[in-house]
């Protein structure tokens, strides 16, 4: 399936539709790169506040930081992963789920890097949406100091609002968020062409050169702004999480056009008005703005942060439920926002987990000039793992020689080991929360990851084929349950067993159906699957058929509507005549049962926490029963 506006054409109402993706990515998947202007040149100066900055430090600071958006920005994501998408879909593990489709070496390894990089993203998404707010709302010091004060609490208020907002859907908050996000890289292009030419000297940052000699002549205080340089390109995997919202095309066309102008017009303008006014290196991007601007300029930069946030939030959404089909996660409440794009989606549980979280890191660390010291890792660490999963995509996607795409990736991936190396540095300043953050979540995932498997083994063993089930069921007609009319349906997640769900019904209630259904339901390593591929129906017999339901990882699994299909293909029954049997199971820890004690009450913890398999597949609530089983693990 083709990613929204991968087909464009001339009529107008194709051209209305990418217009309107066009500035619907300028508001969400470039909100969050577009606020680092705000802090990222403020906080690479800050280690020569007390010795100065030499004008060749700052051409080379500035060379850097192009060069970086240059090299990771554009070459890594918007031309080359934006083309490494799962049938429209990106993201860590879209890209993960693309792999185990198509190589079938190094599964542990890239099982792994793909929860680690899962598990960072959605520690960044805490941070960044604490860092941006905090300093957008702290221009309101230049302002007046007075307001000094009210920053905590209007950046609380603030984050209140903005998660508060999820439910009504990316589409929404995208109408809403574009014109002021392009706005807002306007007004960025506007306050760097104003002070360009303060000292012209500022454009020998596009010679490379000047970044290569900062990093060699720039001594450990170098590698501590290369922390701060990193900075430029926060958000850049948000930008690749949301692929499947917007579709390549719109995200390539609103870098290409505005936004990579934009922000290497306000670098280079902060640059050259710190040359001029070594003074306001305290905080460049606020102070060069005429007087009458600042205020209208702050609460742009306010609104602009707020968008940024919905970034990595609508990218956090998109990786929870893929995490959820691919069974990482338990079974999430996963709302679908759009009647037209069914990658607009709202999860509450993690909105829920990173409303808590992004509050308590602004309470916490209470100014983002601290919480700037933990920011960092979590970015350069995803990085790293997709360039690591991207030389696979290279050799089994793509078919390229190990050289080939070796030689490709790894002056990139050099790149960002020196600037995940310079981020670590920053670990006992704050630098820990992102890595604490990481671990919790790589944890949670792998144990309901493992846990799962254990379940699946246990109960395997007391499976009966449901061949041989069938056979002994209609042979011995002197004990045969009662047969009953209409069709039930029972799910199990084994197709060729006979369901745990249908022999209790039999041992407890002593009656069969006059049709019984086996349905099984599958999720593809695709993101979707066509209604023609949904079903496959197999006769065991005449009164018993199993069914097979395929879903793709970013499909919304509705079990009703797929069992519609089955008419066609000749199985016909009544959906008012049919119950369906669902199975539920009640955990109890068991010593000794596979996972340590902790590990088990977590695991018992996250099942809780799934919703209802007839909400999550969409069962006709009046119509379903369920047998309860008590299971130790």
């Amino acid at each position: 399936m083709s990613s929204p506006a991968d087909n464009v054409t001339v009529e107008p109402a194709s051209t209305r539709k990418f217009l309107v993706l066009l500035l619907g990515s300028i508001g969400v998947v470039y909100g969050d790169i577009g606020t680092s202007p705000l802090y990222a040149f403020r906080e690479a100066l800050r280690p020569f506040s007390h010795d100065g900055v030499t004008q060749a430090e700052i051409v080379g600071l500035i060379s850097l930081m192009v060069w970086t958006l240059t090299i990771i920005v554009t070459f890594k994501y918007v031309l080359f992963l934006l083309r490494a998408d799962n049938d429209g879909e990106g993201g860590t593990l879209s890209l993960l789920a693309l792999l185990m489709k198509k190589t079938g070496r190094y599964m542990p390894v890239l099982f792994f890097a793909g929860l680690i990089g899962a598990a960072l993203f959605i520690g960044d998404a805490m941070i960044t949406p604490a860092l941006s707010v905090m300093s957008a709302v702290e221009g309101l010091k230049l302002v007046t100091p007075a307001l000094e004060s009210y920053v905590l609490p209007i950046s609380a208020i603030i984050m209140v609002l903005l998660f508060a907002v999820q439910s009504r859907g990316t589409a929404a908050v995208s109408n809403f968020f574009g014109p002021i996000t392009a706005l807002w890289f306007l007004a960025m292009a506007w306050g760097g062409l104003l002070h360009i030419g303060d000292d012209f000297t500022i454009l020998q940052a596009f010679n490379p050169v000047n970044a290569i000699w900062f990093i060699t002549h720039a001594g450990f205080v170098g590698l501590i702004v290369l922390g701060a340089v990193f900075l430029t390109v926060t958000g850049a995997e948000a930008l690749y999480a949301d692929l499947g919202h917007f579709g390549r095309k719109p995200i390539q066309v609103a870098w290409f056009t505005l936004v990579f102008p934009s922000l290497a017009l306000n670098y280079l303008g902060q640059g050259a008005f710190v040359l001029a006014h070594p003074e306001a290196a305290t905080d460049p991007f606020y102070l060069m703005y005429p007087d009458w601007a600042l205020l209208p300029i702050v609460l742009l930069a306010t609104a602009a942060t707020i968008i940024a946030s919905q970034a990595v939030i609508t990218g956090a959404f998109s990786l929870a439920r893929q995490a959820v089909h691919l069974g990482f996660l338990p079974r999430l409440l996963i709302a679908f926002t759009s009647e037209t794009n069914t990658g607009q989606i709202y999860v509450p549980a993690v909105n829920t987990l990173l409303f808590v979280g992004v509050l308590v890191l602004i309470f916490t660390f209470g100014d983002s000039e601290s919480l700037a010291t933990a920011y960092g890792i979590s970015v350069t660490g995803a990085m790293v793992v997709t360039t690591l999963m991207a030389f696979q995509f290279l050799r089994s996607v793509w078919g390229w020689s190990a050289i080939m795409a070796g030689g490709t990736l790894v002056p990139l991936l050099l790149l960002e080991t020196v600037f995940l190396g310079a981020n670590l540095l920053k670990i006992h300043d704050g630098g820990w929360v992102p890595i604490l953050l990481a671990i919790a979540i790589m944890l949670i995932m792998w144990t309901w990851t493992r846990g799962s498997q254990l379940l699946r083994e246990k109960t395997a063993r007391n499976d009966i084929p449901l061949d041989a089930f069938i056979r002994s069921i209609e042979k011995d007609s002197e004990h045969a349950p009662v047969r009953v009319p209409g069709t039930a349906v029972f799910l199990t997640s084994v197709g060729d067993k006979a369901p745990a769900v249908l022999l209790h019904n039999i041992k407890h209630n002593h009656v069969l159906h006059e049709k019984n259904i086996i349905l099984t339901v599958k999720t593809t390593e695709q993101p979707y699957v066509a209604d023609a591929n949904r079903v496959t129906i197999t006769k065991l017999s005449e009164r018993f058929a199993r069914i097979e339901v395929y879903f793709g990882f970013m499909d919304e699994p509705n079990v009703s509507k797929a069992l519609a299909l089955c008419k066609k293909a000749g199985l016909k029954f009544e959906i008012m005549q049919t119950s369906f049997y669902l199975g539920r199971r009640t955990l109890v820890s068991k010593a000794n049962s596979g996972l340590p004690g902790w590990q088990d009450k977590l695991y018992i913890a996250l099942s809780g926490l799934g919703i209802d398999p007839s909400a999550y597949f969409s069962l006709p609530a009046n119509r379903v029963v369920e047998i309860g089983e008590q299971v130790a693990i």
